[in-house]
């Protein structure tokens, strides 16, 4: 039962009711996990970032049954989240969404709105649904991330493009982030590759130019 009172603005949950907001939670956030996992297009999948948008949620619905009408505790836990820094590079705009989906959720369960919680979990997973069908058939297998280091020599066109070109029928660059100095910098691409079956030999190469270290090629998971 939720309680408050005027001034110290005590809020309180009885057992039943905290334990029903974080299964709700988690029923909720399983079913945004399923709808990523099930639209996801790119290659790559990565089941650390399901877990972590079933776990989001339920944690989001515990800060709300913390936080409950008191603007104190509200004000100590943002400054105590704020400590947490988040780096892993974001590889699909889609992926954000889906956070922020869970967090909202989320909320919305630690807050006692169930129904809320549920339907917008079912509306919002059936437009997500219908508009990944819309956009065509998933990735082909084909489809591979690669990332590795590269330091800059002052080149006008940088050493690992002839390269990529000779083993990969397209590439797009999905991610530059600046490493240590400012001349490294990390690279993420998709690419397509011309022979699967040359993968090895695409990486040794890549490793042989001048300036590029740390070459990892991702797919379904596996690292060459």
């Amino acid at each position: 039962m939720f309680t408050e009172a005027l001034g110290t603005q005590i809020f309180e949950a009885s057992g039943f009711e905290i334990v029903s907001n974080i299964l709700v939670a988690l029923a909720c956030g399983l079913g945004i996990g399923w709808l990523y996992r099930l639209t996801y297009k790119g290659p790559g999948y990565s089941v650390a970032f399901l877990n972590s948008l079933v776990l989001m949620s339920m944690i989001t619905a515990v800060v709300i049954l913390i936080i409950g009408n008191n603007m104190a505790r509200a004000f100590g836990l943002v400054g105590a989240m704020s400590i947490i820094r988040f780096r892993t590079a974001v590889k699909d705009t889609l992926d954000i969404v889906y956070i922020f989906f869970a967090l909202v959720v989320g909320m919305a369960a630690g807050a006692g709105y169930h129904k809320i919680a549920m339907l917008s979990t079912l509306s919002v997973g059936l437009v997500s649904f219908l508009l990944a069908k819309q956009g065509g058939k998933r990735a082909r297998q084909s489809e591979t991330l690669l990332q590795f280091a590269y330091h800059m020599n002052g080149d006008t066109q940088a050493a690992y493009l002839p390269v990529l070109r000779k083993f990969c029928r397209r590439h797009t660059v999905i991610n530059t982030r600046a490493l240590g100095d400012s001349e490294t910098l990390e690279l993420s691409f998709y690419v397509h590759m011309r022979d699967r079956e040359r993968n090895d030999w695409f990486v040794r190469e890549l490793r042989r130019v001048d300036g590029v270290s740390q070459v990892n090629l991702y797919f379904d998971e596996e690292v060459f």
